[in-house]
């Protein structure tokens, strides 16, 4: 179970502080596709930052399994970061610019051990054709290619670890509507073959009502009752 409880965060414009989420609890069991849904601005991708384990809330606690989560980001071990992983809304803020999109694909792989290292070998070439990336794409850098296909190469690094959470961070928004279906029927395919729980954060209420199991709105950085 991903937990979060009590979460607050605010951040300071100037001198003036201000509240991004006050007070936000909800948990994501394995296997469950939960929609949190609401609009810009409404803290949905603070909130998926910190349950990502890469931003530590002001007050409120995370925890993963049943471990409470003390430290974050780079100052959590490889292994517990690699339990949670995020999709960013903007493929760009989470790729290093310089590297090949095989690079940044494969850069998870060598922090894995010889194992796992070998079973995601197995499938990186099957989940690279899910999600339409061509051979001529994986040499090409961030800025040679489109912000979708670059969503893609993302959605493939994410995956490939075997994450026992993944949050998805309005990673549909800047794709059609045909390749939306394509990448949310990957995650869901993923999702059944190890038993994940997904959480989908989106503006668009009939995409989480066709898509997820369970649904909260988020408005103002409060869970609407």
């Amino acid at each position: 179970m991903l937990e979060v409880e009590g979460i607050a965060k605010t951040y300071t414009s100037g001198r003036r502080p201000v509240p991004v989420l006050t007070d936000v609890s909800l948990t994501v069991a394995p296997g469950e596709r939960l929609g949190l849904v609401g609009p810009s601005g409404a803290g949905k991708s603070t909130l998926a930052r910190i349950m990502a384990l890469l931003l530590a809330p002001d007050r409120g606690s995370v925890t993963v399994d049943g471990m409470a989560i003390r430290r974050w980001g780079f100052g959590l071990p490889a292994d517990v970061r690699r339990q949670v992983q995020l999709i960013w809304q903007s493929p760009r803020t989470a790729t290093n610019p310089r590297f090949t999109l095989r690079q940044i694909i494969e850069e998870p792989l060598h922090a894995l051990d010889r194992e796992a290292r070998r079973r995601a070998s197995t499938r990186l070439v099957q989940l690279q054709e899910r999600v339409g990336l061509t051979p001529d794409l994986l040499s090409r850098e961030p800025h040679a290619v489109s912000e979708g296909q670059l969503q893609r190469a993302c959605i493939v690094r994410a995956l490939l670890v075997e994450p026992k959470y993944l949050i998805c961070d309005e990673f549909t928004a800047m794709h059609d509507a045909s390749t939306q279906a394509t990448l949310l029927n990957t995650i869901a395919e993923e999702q059944a073959r190890t038993g994940m729980g997904v959480v989908l954060m989106t503006h668009d209420h009939h995409l989480a009502r066709h898509w997820c199991h369970r649904i909260v709105a988020l408005s103002h950085g409060r869970l609407n009752p």
